[in-house]
């Protein structure tokens, strides 16, 4: 049984079945391993032990008449905390909704309990899971397993610094701006952003919203890639008042070889500074994979103008996150954008238009949208798949005064705005494309990178038969030190 817990879900689920280790022996496994590690990172924040027993004996004599609840049966199970669960708090780390109790559980639970696992506990997020760090005076700050004194990413921090530390058997998170990739990456866990709209998010928006937001999806980190496979075809499929004339079928991956894959490679823009570090890494990668057979053509760009294209995303995104903002906010925006010289594109100012915005101009902007599914349409039609990096760096140290738009982060001998990442965020975001986070090694200082790898629309699969090749022939997941 060692290392037990840094198997994989599907790895988990086989020991319970060939009856090597019982459903409730894995879950105490990872509570005790909670009680261990958590006080130090701090990923999971609410734990409901009685009820996850209860599920895990159940589980346990279930098997015991061969009865399978499903393919990750009684399988230990943890989720960000936005995800809304019957009787579990749902606050997005917003101080007014501390006592936010959800009523019933989001469908994306409901489908994976069908599955079998046994959800006993959720993960960090930063306030109104708006950062690339994760922290907020509810449950405090979640810490890297890699280096305690560093972010273990955002807005699903909480998810992968719990599957890195091995204190979970899987997790799930959301994604409007790499907030699964991005945690992914500075863990070394894998995640997956799906296409757009393939995995309902009903309970796992706002409370007191229905409609999910432009760009947002949900979607799972592990630490194997057919965990995401498993995860992804689980939750996956259409919903309410349209489940019954439309029926999703994700086209599955016929390649089955590196060899057979044509992929682009784009690990620098102008858009976004890159560390040195992380590309070396990544270019490593990538040399590997040419190594082993895989067509792996460089500086291949998907759309002629990537500057542009990461406008349209920010004013996209920032449209769909305003939302949110108070009367009182949004009447500054107004001011400010347009006191704003017509020239200034700086972050900011382009916060204040995009959250003001007419509804015409909106339409304008995801007119440019469909021009740019266009052009990335085309690039497919040669391409299996590009690769990207997921951030301008490996994880950051732990910084949280001021404003998000303030704060820089290291690269190289200087500091660049935290928030010119974005761009990798939204090359696949904005055009609604899947994108699988994959471990690509560790940098010279000995923290993890990860790889983005995108694929054309509802190709998830592909993403994430590529990113499996990846494990299965030079590497996946590696845990931290001190964690065994």
């Amino acid at each position: 049984m060692a290392d037990l817990h840094f198997l994989t879900a599907v790895q988990l689920s086989e020991k319970i079945k060939s009856k090597k280790i019982s459903c409730l022996e894995m879950l105490d496994l990872f509570l005790a391993r909670i009680e261990k590690f958590n006080p130090s990172i701090n990923a999971i924040i609410y734990l409901d032990k009685e009820a996850a027993r209860a599920r895990a004996k159940e589980a346990d004599k279930a098997l015991a008449k061969g009865d399978l609840w499903g393919a990750l049966h009684g399988v230990p199970m943890t989720v960000k905390e936005n995800f809304n669960i019957a009787g579990q708090p749902s606050t997005w780390g917003v101080p007014s909704l501390k006592n936010n109790i959800a009523k019933e559980d989001a469908l994306s639970i409901k489908r994976m309990k069908a599955l079998g696992v046994n959800f006993f506990g959720k993960t960090n997020v930063p306030l109104m899971l708006s950062d690339w760090q994760s922290f907020n005076e509810i449950y405090g700050t979640t810490n890297n397993p890699w280096d305690l004194n560093r972010t273990p990413g955002g807005s699903s921090g909480g998810s992968a610094a719990a599957l890195a530390a091995g204190m979970t058997g899987l997790d799930a998170g959301s994604d409007i701006g790499a907030s699964i990739r991005n945690p992914a990456h500075y863990c070394g866990v894998f995640g997956h952003k799906p296409s757009m709209g393939i995995l309902p998010t009903v309970g796992c928006a706002f409370p007191g919203s229905q409609v999910p937001p432009d760009i947002s999806v949900i979607g799972p980190l592990a630490r194997g890639a057919e965990d995401l496979r498993v995860a992804t075809l689980a939750m996956a499929g259409t919903t309410g008042r349209t489940s019954s004339g439309k029926h999703l079928t994700l086209p599955d991956c016929t390649k089955t070889k590196l060899n057979e894959f044509k992929v682009g490679v784009l690990l620098e823009d102008q858009n976004c500074k890159q560390d040195n570090e992380l590309t070396d890494c990544i270019q490593g990668m990538v040399d590997k994979l040419a190594k082993l057979g895989c067509k792996v053509v460089e500086k291949a760009s998907p759309i002629k103008d990537t500057k542009r294209s990461h406008l349209v995303y920010l004013m996209l995104l920032r449209a769909a996150t305003g939302s949110r903002l108070s009367d009182e906010e949004l009447a500054k925006s107004t001011e400010r954008a347009l006191s704003a010289d017509p020239d200034d594109f700086s972050y900011k100012t382009v916060v204040d238009r995009a959250v003001t915005m007419t509804h015409k101009d909106w339409l304008a902007w995801n007119e440019e949208r469909e021009l740019l599914r266009r052009e990335w349409d085309v690039f497919f039609e040669d391409y299996d798949l590009l690769i990207t990096p997921v951030a301008a760096s490996a994880a950051f140290p732990h910084d949280q005064v001021g404003d998000r738009a303030d704060r820089t982060i290291p690269i190289n001998n200087g500091n660049q705005p935290t928030v010119d990442q974005l761009f990798w965020a939204g090359l696949p975001g904005v055009v609604y494309l899947p994108a699988t986070a994959a471990p690509a090694g560790l940098t010279g200082s000995g923290l993890p990178v990860g790889i983005q790898i995108i694929g054309p629309y509802l190709n998830d699969l592909k993403t994430i038969e590529f990113a499996k090749l990846i494990e299965r022939e030079i590497g996946g997941f590696v845990p931290p030190a001190g964690y065994e």
